[in-house]
C-alpha cells in the first residue's frame, strides 16, 4: 500500500471506530439530569405538572404517557397524554400540552441559546399501547417539529452510531419492537431518526411479574443487558427492582453492597455506550402522596430514605433520575453539586 493510501485507510478506520461509540457526553456532559415522572394530568387533576417540571431549570427530562383517542363523532384520531390506553375526550392532546407549551422556550433557545448546552429538554414517550395509528401519528407529529428535535441519520449498518444533530429537544422512547419498526425500520437509509429507543432488558423467565421483579436484583449487569447500542437504541431504562430486591416498598436500609450494585449497573451501561435511567425515586407520607396523585409503588416512605438514593444515583452517574418530586429532586441535585 502507498503511504497516502495507508493514511486514508487508517483515517477511515478511525472514523468508523468512533462512529460505533455512543457520545455519552452529548447529554449534559454525561452528568445526571432530573427526570419529571408522569408529567401530565390525570382525569383533569394535577394539570400543572409540566409547569412544575419546567420551573426547575434546564436540562430537564419530561415523561409523557401517550395513547390514541378517536373522536366518535368525526372518526378522527389524535395523540393524547393519558395514564392508560382507555382514553376520553378530556385527555390533553400532546401537540398542545407539550409542544405548543414549550414553543416560547424552544424558539428562544434557537434564537439565543448555546447549542453546546442542548438538549435542554429530554422528552420521554411512554406508550400505553403500540397500535400502528398511534405510532405513525407520533412520527408525523415529530416531523412537524423536527427543527426543534435532535436527529441522527440512519446508516445502512444499525450498529453505526451516527452523530447526533444537536437541537434543544432530545426525544426518547422505550423498548417495544413495534416502536422500532415505525421509528427505525420503516425510515429510509439516509433519512433522519427523530426518536431513540431503549435497550431490551433480558428478564428472567418466570410465571408472573412479581416473581420476575424479585429476581431482577439477583442477575448480574451483563445478564440484564447484553446487546450493544444501535443507531436507534441508545439508552437503558430500569426500575428500582434491578437495584434493591422488592423495589421501593421493600428496600430497607441503604448499604454499601447496594451502592456497589447500583454502580455496577451504571458502569456496565456506560461501558457498552448507553445512557441509563432509573425510575421512580420518591419519598413521601401517604397524605402528601394522595394530594399529589403519586403512587405508593415508587415510595421509599420518607424524605431521608429517598435522599439517600438520590445521592447514590448522583454518585453512581445515573443519567436520568426519575421522581414525582420534581422540585425537591432538582433542589437536592443543585445543593449537592450535580446541577
Amino acid at each position: 500500500m502507498k503511504p497516502l493510501t495507508i493514511a486514508l485507510f487508517l483515517a477511515a478506520t478511525a472514523l468508523s471506530l468512533r462512529a460505533q461509540k455512543n457520545d455519552l457526553n452529548f447529554l449534559n456532559g454525561n452528568r445526571p439530569v432530573p427526570d419529571a415522572h408522569n408529567c401530565y394530568p390525570y382525569d383533569g387533576q394535577w394539570a400543572n405538572r409540566i409547569e412544575r417540571a419546567l420551573s426547575v431549570g434546564f436540562p430537564v427530562a419530561i415523561e409523557q404517557d401517550l395513547a390514541w383517542f378517536v373522536d366518535p363523532a368525526s372518526g378522527k384520531g389524535r395523540v393524547v397524554v393519558d395514564h392508560s390506553a382507555k382514553t376520553n375526550a378530556s385527555d390533553p392532546a400532546e401537540r398542545q400540552y407539550f409542544f405548543e407549551r414549550v414553543r416560547p422556550i424552544i424558539e428562544d433557545q434557537l434564537a439565543h441559546g448555546d447549542p453546546s448546552k442542548w438538549p435542554v429538554i429530554v422528552l420521554h414517550f411512554d406508550f400505553k399501547d403500540v397500535q400502528a395509528p398511534l405510532l405513525h401519528a407520533v412520527w408525523n407529529l415529530l416531523g412537524e417539529y423536527e427543527p426543534w428535535i435532535t436527529t441522527a441519520v440512519k446508516s445502512p449498518d444499525s450498529h453505526e452510531l451516527t452523530k447526533f444533530d444537536r437541537k434543544p429537544i432530545l426525544v426518547l422512547t422505550e423498548d417495544a419492537d413495534a416502536q422500532e419498526k415505525v421509528f427505525y425500520d420503516d425510515v429510509p437509509v439516509g433519512a433522519r431518526l427523530r426518536v431513540f429507543g431503549s435497550a431490551h432488558t433480558h428478564l428472567p423467565a418466570t410465571q408472573n411479574k412479581q416473581e420476575s421483579e424479585h429476581l431482577l436484583a439477583t442477575l448480574t449487569p451483563d445478564q440484564l443487558l447484553t446487546d450493544k447500542p444501535t443507531t436507534y437504541r441508545r439508552w437503558w431504562n430500569n426500575s428500582w427492582h434491578e437495584v434493591e430486591e422488592g423495589g421501593q416498598q421493600k428496600a430497607g436500609p441503604w448499604t454499601r453492597s447496594k451502592m456497589a450494585r447500583l454502580k455496577a449497573l451504571v458502569d456496565h451501561a456506560h461501558d457498552l455506550g448507553y445512557w441509563i435511567r432509573f425510575y421512580t425515586l420518591d419519598g413521601f407520607t401517604p397524605e402528601v402522596g394522595k394530594q399529589n396523585g403519586w403512587f405508593d409503588t415508587y415510595n421509599f416512605g420518607s424524605r431521608q430514605a429517598v435522599e439517600q438514593r438520590w445521592q447514590a444515583a448522583i454518585d453512581a452517574g445515573v443519567n436520568l433520575i426519575a421522581s414525582d418530586q420534581y422540585e425537591a429532586l432538582a433542589a437536592f441535585m443543585k445543593a449537592h453539586g450535580a446541577r
